[in-house]
């Protein structure tokens, strides 16, 4: 599947334009972990765009979403390694993360949303108002950006980065794409 038909796949059943966005932001993010640990930024990319295509009609359901997500991607055709790493992104199922994008992909979902939180906070509402020191001090404060489970961002530690490191690669990768996510 190219990129551009999971854009499609992923607006025909996510209508959310935040979560389409978060989805954005999670192939950012995915594609520059990818980078840099020199694996398929095709692959890591889609599972990160695709994870949630599912939450539109299983977020009142934990136990349902990535489940029916991963069933679809299957269904679609796309490759094992992104049906289980968007299985396995979900803790409810408990699913062992194996591989280097389970992993990956596990870690950056909350990521975004602590990212995106650091620049809404800012009088510029952008990207670019932020850095990896800035976001550091704010992800100590139980406070801000409640939604971004930090101990899933601390999972990190699996690829062998330092949160550090994690969000220095997160926040370029989401520079990157500040224009689309209108940041």
């Amino acid at each position: 599947m190219t990129r551009d038909e999971a854009y499609t796949l992923l607006t025909r059943h996510l209508k959310t334009r935040n979560l389409v966005k978060h989805s954005l932001a999670v192939e950012a993010v995915m594609r520059g972990l990818a980078r840099h640990f020199g694996q398929d930024e095709d692959i890591w990319g889609l599972a990160g765009l695709l994870h949630d295509i599912d939450y539109d009609w299983t977020k009142d359901e934990p136990a349902r979403h990535s489940m029916e997500g991963a069933d679809l991607l299957a269904r679609e055709g796309l490759p094992e390694e992104i049906v289980y790493a968007v299985r396995a992104h979900n803790e409810v199922h408990g699913l062992p993360r194996q591989s280097l994008l389970d992993k990956a992909l596990y870690a950056s979902d909350p990521l975004t949303g602590l990212i995106v939180a650091g620049a809404l906070i800012k009088p510029e509402k952008k990207l670019s108002a932020i850095d990896v020191p800035f976001l550091l001090n704010r992800f100590h404060e139980k406070s801000f950006a409640r939604g971004a489970n930090r101990e899933q961002i601390k999972s990190c530690s699996e690829m062998g980065l330092s949160l550090e490191e994690f969000m220095e690669i997160g926040l370029k990768s989401m520079q990157g794409i500040a224009g689309e996510m209108g940041l």
